[in-house]
């Protein structure tokens, strides 16, 4: 069991990318949704550097990243899109501050995993950092180091808050199958071992120390077990991607302690069920995994499918007060 599965998450929050470029429209709308979970928005559509892996690229400590045709890129120093990236993000902290005087409650905030990192962004050559061990190494070192200057950044705005680090792993799949593509396209980068696989995730989660850690993937087949084993202490996914080959992971995840971060509301624009439809997958889960009904709000935390950059201003509001109402629906009626 992870040293944070007894953490009090709160019944719904957002999973982190919100549209527009505003940051203090943003951060009043992620603050204001939820009273007791709050996150840092993402806004991408600002541009590069405010993307998820310029974002994250921006906290590296003595690495820099700058952005080419094909992506983002080492380089020998901090440059213009490194200075971007690194605007961006204070200006999102100095709108979190503005809004968040006094408060107490969690606060999430999101940043790359290594691996997602590690296939996204690219060494000199071209190649994907996955390609090379010792690049992967440093990557996640850097990382883990800028992380917790971020996490003290973050504690030092926002003192009251109680503060969750969520970390993206979209890739970790395609990493772990080897099916990340190299840059011609004609190949792809071996797998990665799973036991380097789950030693580098545990360095990263340990950066935020004596808080807990969400691993996030909007991709099938997320690896709920080799995530608790390093030291998750809950687990964001698309719900509709589950299959009943997920059922004996999840069901040991639940009795393990580890919390579910059911992403149940669409991330674009289209109709909102009633609350309670919502969350029916989940009932329909818990039934057949034979789990009591009285764990659903200790273990599931409602939230959209993925991030909502690709949504309307309004449809993005919308769905956050839903995730709300459903998980209001499922501590009203469990059965």
């Amino acid at each position: 069991m992870s040293e944070n599965s007894q953490f009090s998450f709160g019944a719904a929050t957002g999973v982190g990318s919100l549209p527009g470029g505003d940051a203090r429209e943003a951060v009043k709308t992620a603050t204001g949704s939820f009273e007791d979970f709050a996150f840092l928005p993402e806004l991408p559509a600002r541009g590069p550097g405010a993307d998820m892996i310029g974002r994250t690229a921006g906290m590296l400590v003595e690495l820099y990243a700058r952005v080419e045709p094909s992506g983002w890129r080492i380089g020998d120093r901090p440059g213009r899109d490194t200075r971007r990236a690194r605007a961006w993000l204070g200006e999102d902290l100095d709108a979190l501050e503005e809004f968040t005087q006094g408060y107490g409650g969690l606060l999430k905030v999101q940043a790359v995993g290594p691996w997602t990192l590690a296939a996204a962004v690219e060494l000199k050559n071209g190649e994907a950092a996955l390609s090379d061990p010792g690049a992967s190494r440093d990557l996640a070192a850097s990382l883990a180091e800028g992380l917790r200057l971020h996490l003290a950044e973050v504690g030092r705005r926002v003192p009251g808050a109680r503060i969750v680090l969520q970390l993206d792993e979209p890739s970790l799949t395609a990493v772990l199958r080897g099916q990340v593509g190299t840059a011609s396209g004609y190949r792809t980068h071996r797998a990665v071992d799973r036991q380097l696989v789950e030693a580098t995730l545990r360095d990263v989660v340990a950066a935020h120390a004596g808080g807990p850690v969400v691993v996030h993937s909007c991709a099938p087949d997320v690896p709920f077990a080799l995530l608790r084993r390093a030291g998750a202490a809950a687990v964001s996914f698309d719900f509709a991607l589950l299959t009943e080959r997920d059922d004996e992971a999840i069901g040991e995840a639940v009795e393990g302690g580890t919390r579910l971060f059911a992403g149940v509301v669409p991330g674009t624009d289209g109709p909102l069920s009633d609350p309670a439809g919502s969350v029916m997958g989940v009932r329909t889960l818990w039934r057949r995994l034979g789990l009591h009904p009285g764990l659903l709000t200790e273990a599931v935390t409602v939230t959209p499918a993925c991030g909502l950059a690709g949504a309307s201003p309004g449809y993005a509001r919308r769905a956050l007060a839903h995730c709300v109402r459903a998980a209001r629906s499922l501590a009203d009626n469990p059965e």
